[in-house]
């Protein structure tokens, strides 16, 4: 039986920093994000790059490992025999009862497509609400919230859709 390929959780962490370069490229949505955030490209000088980069990849990493559970259904099943060390031996009543069951479900619902359905839902459902809440608070509009909206829904949605397919 295959077994899953959880490096891809550091390669997916990837994604929103590829993602940001375009989204908030000035020939994009980088003007009207500047605006919005009140910054300007004097303000944007100065920064440690290296520490908002590595700290991006250090979040993209924490959203692909909760990613995991959303794209991929077959991680709740895994996750009830977890606390079992012999659920991969087929010589073991859960062993067997997970190699078949992995057998006939273990490919269900495993597609780029689906992926990327459930990471547009979890930028809608988390993503959202996170934005929301910190925009009414920050006193932003409907334009920074959409703004990093659909930056959010374009990244969740390829992470999902790599990790589904891959993992």
């Amino acid at each position: 039986m295959e077994q899953p390929h959880f490096y891809f959780v550091f390669i997916t962490a990837l994604i929103p920093l590829i993602v940001g370069f375009v989204w908030y490229n000035p020939k994009v949505f980088g003007n009207a994000w500047m605006k919005e955030t009140g910054l300007t490209e004097e303000s944007m000088k100065g920064a440690n790059m290296a520490l908002i980069f590595g700290l991006t990849y250090l979040f993209g990493v924490f959203l692909s490992a909760a990613l995991l559970g959303m794209v991929i259904h077959q991680m709740g099943f895994f996750s009830m025999l977890q606390d079992d060390p012999s659920f991969m031996d087929s010589n073991t009543p859960n062993g067997a009862w997970y190699i078949e069951v992995m057998k006939i479900h273990g490919h269900s619902f495993r597609t780029f497509r689906h992926g990327a359905l459930h990471g547009v839902i979890g930028a809608i459902t988390f993503a959202l609400p996170v934005l929301g809440i910190n925009a009414l608070f920050e006193r932003k509009g409907f334009k920074y919230i959409a703004i990093h909206l659909g930056y959010w829904v374009v990244s969740l949605a390829l992470m999902g859709s790599v990790l589904c397919h891959f993992v």
